[in-house]
């Protein structure tokens, strides 16, 4: 009898959990595939700051400046690539991104002088993350109000599917070399290009251009006083958030003594349990949670990740503990997060909102590493990890008090 019941529960799991990916568009699924390509090759950014420090000897400082030039560049092409995607359409602006930017990164591993990679990462990083609020772009004109959640979810699992494998080799990678990191993010990031030119032609571009001149915006993107205070938020958390893909790493090495293939299986391990755990989970959580309720839930497992590093010396296995706790904070917010803000969108404004999104992640790709380098600097690492705890704790209540359902 038990072992009958066992048998009924776990056919019960694997139908729920293959019924979470029905109904998806497509082209989503295309468009996932030509992200997976692209991200299984996001080697340079989570050990840039190791990369500057370890490899040219760049200060802790010095490398969160660069860091931070990414972020500032980001913040511009998002704006730019935003205000194109609502004028030519999405499809030209992800495929311009994804080849200049492969060719970019190839060109930033030749280079030595610290200035000249502070300009290239600033220009670089314009021309890559334009791709975000395009790609943004593109998932809501393939989803629809009742999948869009599962829709962004899909494209959260190819991208960390492509972070889970691309992290784990690139942790090896970097063990050996360096400029081979560059060479292989680059010839990535072409490859997708020419896979979305292959499976995904360009079927918008005319029509979205005719509605950009046709139809006026219903709402003006910053006078919509809810999603302003929105975004003022997100800053804040994923300010946070940001500290895994820099401060987090370089304490990993120099506090825990882990090597580039340790912090390689850590990154690994948040894009394997996105990839197996997140699509169920939101299929799950749209019919059970209220939106408020999966916010609060997620960013305070993010306060909990890093109490454990205020309060404990982690060993490896801790520090898989902490990941874990992270990566479910991401699973029950990010979706979440977007979800909110596509809501309020429609085909003449969607890409101003997303550049708007995409500027969020690059104002705390920004403010984050150089912020908490510095601190860790001058007041260690666990006066920055308190920080952290308490600001995702602050960003917790605010989010409550505003997304009510």
């Amino acid at each position: 009898m038990l072992h009958t019941f066992a048998c009924s529960m776990f056919a019960n799991a694997v139908r729920f959990y293959f019924n979470s990916y029905k109904g998806l568009n497509r082209d989503i699924w295309l468009l996932a595939v030509v992200n997976l390509i692209n991200r299984c090759g996001t080697m340079v950014i989570p050990f840039l700051m190791l990369y500057l420090t370890s490899q040219l000897g760049v200060s802790l400082s010095k490398a969160g400046v660069v860091m931070s030039l990414w972020g500032v560049g980001a913040f511009i092409g998002s704006y730019i690539g935003g205000k194109l995607t609502d004028r030519i359409g999405f499809h030209k602006i992800q495929l311009f991104s994804l080849f200049a930017g492969g060719v970019g990164f190839i060109i930033l591993g030749q280079l030595k002088s610290y200035y000249a990679i502070c300009i290239f990462t600033f220009i670089l990083a314009m021309i890559n993350e334009a791709f975000r609020p395009a790609n943004s772009a593109a998932m809501g004109k393939y989803s629809n109000e009742e999948n869009r959640m599962r829709s962004f979810t899909l494209m959260r699992l190819s991208f960390n599917l492509g972070w889970a494998l691309g992290a784990g080799l690139g942790g090896f990678v970097a063990h050996q070399s360096y400029q081979l990191l560059f060479c292989i993010d680059g010839v990535t990031n072409i490859l997708a290009a020419i896979m979305l030119w292959w499976l995904l032609p360009d079927k918008y571009s005319a029509e979205q251009a005719a509605k950009h001149k046709e139809i006026p915006v219903k709402v003006s993107v910053w006078s919509d006083k809810v999603f302003v205070r929105f975004i003022l938020i997100s800053v804040i958390y994923l300010g946070c958030f940001v500290q895994l893909f820099t401060n987090l790493p370089v304490y990993f090495k120099n506090e825990l003594q882990l090597d580039e293939n340790y912090i390689g299986y850590l990154s690994s391990w948040n894009g394997i349990l996105i990839v197996i755990a997140e699509m169920a989970l939101i299929y799950w959580m749209e019919r059970n949670w209220s939106q408020q309720r999966a916010i609060v839930v997620g960013v305070l497992f993010h306060v909990l990740a890093y109490l454990m590093l205020v309060l404990f010396k982690l060993s490896f296995v801790g520090a898989v503990v902490m990941i874990t706790f992270i990566t479910l904070s991401e699973m029950f917010s990010f979706s979440v997060l977007v979800n909110f803000w596509m809501k309020r969108t429609d085909d003449t404004n969607r890409g101003q909102y997303a550049a708007i999104w995409t500027m969020v992640w690059a104002t705390s790709q920004t403010a984050g590493p150089f912020l908490g380098s510095l601190v860790a600097e001058y007041g260690g690492f666990t006066l920055l990890w308190s920080l952290v705890a308490a600001l995702s704790l602050l960003s917790t209540i605010l989010y409550a008090r505003l997304i009510r359902n």
